[in-house]
Parts: C-alpha cells; structure tokens; sequence
C-alpha cells in the first residue's frame, strides 16, 4: 500500500478525512470551552469580591 493510497482512502477519502476533522474541533472544543468558562468565572468572582 502507498501513501497516496492511504491517503485516498479507497475512494471515501473526502468522508473519511472530514470525519477525523470534525472529531478533533469536537475533541478540542471539549478541552477549551471549558477552561475559558473557569477563568471568565473566576475573573467575574474576583470582581465580585473587590467591589464588596
């Protein structure tokens, strides 16, 4: 088997390759939406306890 062919995919490539790329935005969002959460939370919070 080549690359070109691995590449390929046995003619699914464009599914193929477009399922691994819509899997790893989802895996990557699931990691930094999160994390921007916590510290926009954290900053309102330190504002919160400032203003008290």
């Amino acid at each position: 088997m080549t690359m070109q062919e691995f590449f390929a995919m046995g003619g699914y490539a464009f599914y193929v390759w477009t399922s691994y790329g819509l899997t790893l935005i989802v895996l990557l969002a699931n990691i930094i939406i999160p994390v921007v959460q916590r510290r926009q939370f954290l900053r309102s919070l330190a504002l919160k306890q400032k203003r008290q």
